[in-house]
């Protein structure tokens, strides 16, 4: 059974600054208006969007901040990042709970969802081939099938 991800509204807006703080990374004041845009957001931003965003609340952000912080958060492993086939690097934070993305190539939407039977078959597929499967990444790339009116 496929099961979509639901929105992350109920998730805390200081939970990527508190990553931070555990893994003793020097939070300043934009920084921390970053992470706060990266945890509010829905979607995967990529950095001109998020840059977008955080100037919004603090305008004296540079891009350059923004493409510093990300590649900060990105090698502390505390965000991900993902090339959906658009040519712009988008993230998202690092989740204990495994998901796959099906990409909208007409809008560019993301959509998150889990599905045990693709998990299962992955992992045949690997036993198969003599390998134990320690990690993946599924993207399905598609078009909304257009109803008949």
């Amino acid at each position: 059974m496929t099961t979509v991800q639901p929105a992350h509204e109920d998730r805390d807006p200081h939970r990527i600054e508190k990553l931070c703080a555990e893994k003793g990374l020097k939070m300043t004041e934009q920084r921390r208006v970053i992470a706060r845009v990266l945890s509010e957001s829905d979607d995967h931003p990529d950095v001109e969007l998020l840059y977008q965003r955080a100037t919004e609340v603090d305008p004296r952000i540079s891009i350059a901040t923004v493409y510093r912080t990300v590649r900060l958060f990105e090698e502390s492993e505390i965000l991900t990042r993902h090339d959906f086939g658009d040519g712009r690097a988008r993230y998202e934070e690092v989740s204990e709970d495994h998901h796959d993305h099906l990409i909208n190539i007409e809008t560019g939407e993301v959509i998150e969802f889990q599905n045990e039977e693709i998990e299962k078959l992955q992992d045949l597929v690997a036993r198969e081939l003599g390998y134990r499967l320690v990690d993946h990444r599924l993207e399905l790339y598609g078009t909304p099938i257009k109803k008949d009116k």
